[in-house]
């Protein structure tokens, strides 16, 4: 089965919420990883609307299973990179007008950058995963730039409303994954993943982690986060 990454981002929205020191990212990460997430993922964003980059340092001498830094290819972010040295990054594409991260990266396009960027964090030692859509021209524009992995987006298989769209989606996921693995890329997937969407993208026997944060942040707000995470192992498993 794939590991769960637990995507803590929308702790720090609450906080921002108020302006004030609570609640802790840093705290969530804990419980998270207690809970049984092999990994923590936090997106430092160029405005800092949630994660700033005190939880950034902070979770890096913290955290024991994973720290996933999602983030846009720029010079700013590829420095900050260097210094705290995460285990992974995840390159995103950002817009600050949007809501949350709309769609995957345009590998094709943006594949001078974002080879430089591969490159430039390699030699820290720091793996890269290219967050794309489930397209085989994305999938093998990842594997030509570098990257050792790749994160499927499954934004659209979950907005979906209809079965038919839902399944036509799911097959690209399913496609991509296998692309991915052919090619020898680890493989990853997520984006509005939640309790009643993710026994099928779960199933795909080439997916090596799901990453999951909203979903999740919500359940806790009524259970607690250790059983929102467990619960959400239990389909996973």
């Amino acid at each position: 089965m794939p590991e769960l990454m637990v995507n803590i981002d929308h702790v720090a929205t609450i906080r921002q919420a108020r302006g004030t020191y609570f609640p802790d990212p840093v705290y969530a990460a804990g419980i998270a990883e207690m809970a049984g997430a092999s990994g923590i993922i936090i997106h430092l964003r160029e405005d800092r609307r949630h994660i700033k980059d005190r939880d950034l340092r902070i979770l890096r001498e913290v955290v024991r299973t994973k720290l996933n830094l999602e983030m846009a290819a720029t010079d700013e972010m590829v420095k900050i990179a260097k210094e705290v040295v995460p285990d992974m990054i995840t390159l995103v594409p950002e817009k600050r007008e949007e809501l949350t991260t709309e769609g995957g990266l345009d590998a094709v396009s943006l594949s001078r950058r974002l080879k430089k960027v591969v490159e430039q964090v390699g030699e820290k030692g720091i793996k890269v995963s290219l967050f794309i859509d489930p397209e085989e021209r994305q999938v093998m524009a990842a594997k030509k730039i570098g990257a050792d992995m790749i994160e499927i987006h499954t934004g659209s298989y979950s907005d979906a409303l209809q079965e038919k769209a839902r399944t036509q989606e799911y097959k690209k996921i399913l496609e991509a994954a296998k692309k991915g693995k052919e090619l020898g890329l680890g493989v990853n997937a997520g984006h509005g993943l939640h309790y009643h969407n993710v026994k099928p993208i779960a199933s795909i026997p080439e997916i090596d982690e799901l990453s999951i944060g909203h979903s999740i942040i919500a359940r806790a707000v009524f259970v607690g986060l250790d059983r929102a995470i467990r619960d959400m192992l239990e389909l996973i498993k």
